[in-house]
C-alpha cells in the first residue's frame, strides 16, 4: 500500500467511525496550489448531509479521529466550506521510494487482472500495402494499451486480423496483373479503386521471377496469393522496424474456408431478428440500438456478397469461443459505425456475450508536418506517407512516442523537424535527458547505481521543495498506471513521464548530489536512483529505450 492509498483508507476508518457506510470510498487528490499541502478531501463535504452536520465541523471532526503518525500526516487543516489539505513528513514521504530501489522490474506493476485473458486486436491493416502513418498511431496505441494490461495483471494476446479477402484484394490482384503485363509491353489500365505505389511495380517483378510459366500473369489466383504473402511480409517489416510483435494472426479468409461465416448466419437466421426484403438478407440491429437496420447479405442483383460486418461478428465470436471474455479493438475513427453493427449482431446471437463486448479505442488521424509543409506521399507508397519513412527520418522512439502523448480520440500533428531536435521543445529528447542526467550522477560519482539500497540513510533531510515535488512525482506512478489501464489510455503515462522529467531537470539544476555533506549526498543518491528506475519504467512501458548517454 502507497502512501496515498494507507492515508485514503485512514481517511475512510476516521469517517466510519463518525457513522459513514462502510464502504465509503473517500477521494483524494493533488492540490492545484502545492502551498496547500500535499493531498486534499473534500469527503467530509460528500458526507455532511447523510451525518447531519455542517462540512466544516464534520471535517474537524475527521481530523480528529484520525491517527496521523500512522500515515505520515505532518499537519492538516480545514479549507473553504469543508475542504481537508494534508501535509505529509517528508522523511515519510521520501520513504515510499524504498519500494523502488528494493525491486525496480516491479514498480508499478498492479494485479487488477488478477491473470484473466484478454485479446488486444490491432493495426489489423488490409494486406494491400505498407503500413501507413494512422497505422502506426494504431501500432503505437495497441501496443502499449497491452503493455498497461500485462502490467496490470491481464495474460494479453496482442492478434492482428488480415483483411485478406473481399473487394480490396481482387484489386490489389488486378492492380499486379496491370503492372506484370506492363512489363511484358501488354500494358493494361489498373482498374478503379486500385492501387499505384512503386511497390505494386516490385511486386510484379518478383511475380514473374517466380513464376516463369505464367510472366503473362493470366493466373489471377496465383497473382492474388503472391501479392498477399509479399505484402504481409512488407507489412511483417514495417512492425519489425516500429517494434511490434503480435501473438496471433488470424485470416479474414479463413473465416469463409472454416464455414464460420455461413454458420454464423444461419445462427442470427434461428435468432429470429433477421428478415428479407427486395431479395437482401437484413439483421434487426434497430433492436438493440441502431438508427436503422442493417443489410447482411445483399440481393443477387447487387452480387449476392455479404457485407462487411458480418465477417466481423463471425470472427468475434471466435474471440469468445477462444476464451477471451475480454476483447479490446484499436481502431481507426472510421470504424465508429462498426460499433453498434458488430454488437448488435453478437448481442442476437443469444451466447451470452455482454452488451459492451468488444471494447473499442478510436483514433484520429496524423497529419505530417515537415519543413512547416504537409507531407502527403512516399516514395515508395505514392499516396501516402509510410511508418517507416517515419522511423528513417526521426527513430523509433520519437515515432513512439509523438504518437503516444496525444489522446488517441485527438488529432494528431507530427512535426519532424520537432521530432529530429536536439531541445529542450523535443518531448522524447527532454525525458530521455532527464535519464541520461540521473545517469550521469552514478557515472560521475563512479557509483554502481544498482547497489544504491537507502539502508541507514537519513531520507528526512529531502526536505527541499524541489526534492519533495519530485518524490510525489514519482510516488504517482502507479496511480497512473492504473487509470491509465483502466481507461485504456496510454497518454497519463506520456504526460507522467514529461512532468516527471520537468521536476527532475529542475531538482538537478538547483541542488547538487556529490560534494555535499555525506547524509545529503547519501539522501540525494537514493533520490537520483529513484528518479533513474522512475523514468526507465515509464519510458520502458510505452516502448522506448532508456539512454544513459545523450
Amino acid at each position: 500500500m502507497n502512501h496515498a492509498e494507507a492515508l485514503r483508507a485512514e481517511i475512510a476508518r476516521a469517517a466510519r467511525t463518525l457513522g459513514a457506510p462502510d464502504d465509503i470510498a473517500p477521494v483524494i487528490e493533488r492540490p492545484r496550489d502545492v502551498t496547500h499541502g500535499d493531498w486534499a478531501t473534500n469527503v467530509a463535504m460528500t458526507l455532511a448531509k447523510s451525518l447531519g452536520q455542517k462540512p466544516r465541523d464534520l471535517a474537524n471532526a475527521l481530523l480528529a479521529a484520525m491517527q496521523f503518525d500512522s500515515v505520515g500526516v505532518a499537519s492538516a487543516e480545514v479549507a473553504g466550506p469543508g475542504f481537508i489539505n494534508f501535509r505529509l513528513d517528508p522523511g515519510f514521504l521520501a520513504r515510499g521510494l524504498l519500494p523502488m530501489l528494493a525491486d525496480p522490474e516491479s514498480w508499478g506493476k498492479l494485479d487488477i487482472g488478477h491473470g484473466a485473458r484478454v485479446v488486444v486486436e490491432f493495426v489489423s491493416a488490409n494486406p494491400t500495402g505498407p503500413l501507413h502513418v494512422g497505422h502506426g498511431r494504431q501500432a503505437a496505441l495497441g501496443d502499449a494499451i497491452s503493455t498497461l494490461l500485462e502490467w496490470s495483471g491481464w495474460k494479453v494476446d496482442r492478434e492482428f486480423y488480415y483483411n485478406d479477402a473481399g473487394v480490396q484484394i481482387a484489386n490489389l490482384a488486378l492492380s499486379t496483373q496491370a503492372r506484370v503485363r506492363e512489363s511484358v509491353g501488354d500494358p493494361v489500365e489498373i482498374p478503379e479503386g486500385g492501387y499505384h505505389g512503386e511497390y505494386i511495380r516490385e511486386i510484379a517483378q518478383g511475380y514473374i521471377a517466380n513464376h516463369i510459366a505464367d510472366a503473362g500473369g493470366e493466373d489471377l489466383d496465383a497473382l492474388r496469393e503472391f501479392a498477399v504473402a509479399a505484402l504481409r511480409h512488407e507489412q511483417d517489416l514495417d512492425l519489425q522496424a516500429f517494434g511490434v510483435k503480435f501473438d496471433t494472426y488470424y485470416l479474414e479468409s479463413s473465416l469463409y474456408t472454416d464455414g464460420r461465416v455461413d454458420k454464423t448466419v444461419e445462427a442470427l437466421r434461428a435468432s429470429g431478428h433477421t428478415f428479407e426484403e427486395d431479395g437482401a438478407l437484413f439483421l434487426r440491429t434497430t433492436t438493440f440500438g441502431d438508427d436503422k437496420d442493417r443489410v447482411m447479405k445483399k440481393s443477387a442483383a447487387k452480387g449476392g456478397d455479404y457485407t462487411y460486418f458480418v465477417p466481423d461478428v463471425a470472427y468475434h465470436v471466435t474471440k469468445w469461443e477462444r476464451g477471451y471474455h475480454r476483447a479490446i479493438n484499436v481502431q481507426g475513427a472510421d470504424h465508429h459505425s462498426t460499433i453498434t453493427r458488430v454488437r448488435a449482431g453478437l448481442r442476437a446471437l443469444s451466447m451470452g456475450i455482454p452488451e459492451g463486448y468488444p471494447d473499442y479505442v478510436l483514433h484520429q488521424m496524423v497529419t505530417v508536418m515537415k519543413g512547416g509543409e504537409e507531407m502527403k506521399i512516399s516514395k515508395r507508397a505514392g499516396s501516402y506517407v509510410t511508418v517507416r519513412d517515419l522511423i528513417d527520418e526521426v527513430g523509433r522512439d520519437a515515432v513512439r512516442f509523438f504518437y503516444l502523448m496525444r489522446r488517441g480520440d485527438s488529432q494528431l500533428v507530427f512535426d519532424i523537424d520537432l521530432a529530429r531536435s536536439q531541445s529542450e521543445e523535443n518531448p522524447v529528447y527532454y525525458v530521455q535527458m532527464a535519464h541520461a542526467r540521473m545517469c550521469g550522477i552514478f557515472r560521475v560519482g563512479e557509483i554502481d547505481a544498482s547497489t544504491i539500497t537507502a539502508q541507514g540513510v537519513d531520507l528526512s533531510v529531502l526536505s527541499e521543495p524541489a526534492e519533495v515535488e519530485l518524490i510525489k512525482q514519482l510516488l504517482d506512478f502507479p496511480s497512473v498506471v492504473r487509470g491509465a489501464a483502466e481507461q485504456l489510455e496510454p497518454h497519463r503515462v506520456a504526460a507522467w513521464l514529461m512532468e516527471t522529467a520537468r521536476t527532475a531537470h529542475t531538482w538537478y539544476h538547483k541542488h547538487h548530489v556529490l560534494g555535499e555533506p555525506e547524509a545529503i549526498t547519501q539522501a540525494r543518491l537514493v533520490l537520483a536512483r529513484a528518479a533513474q528506475i522512475g523514468l526507465s519504467s515509464g519510458l520502458r512501458l510505452l516502448g522506448l529505450s532508456s539512454p544513459e548517454r545523450m
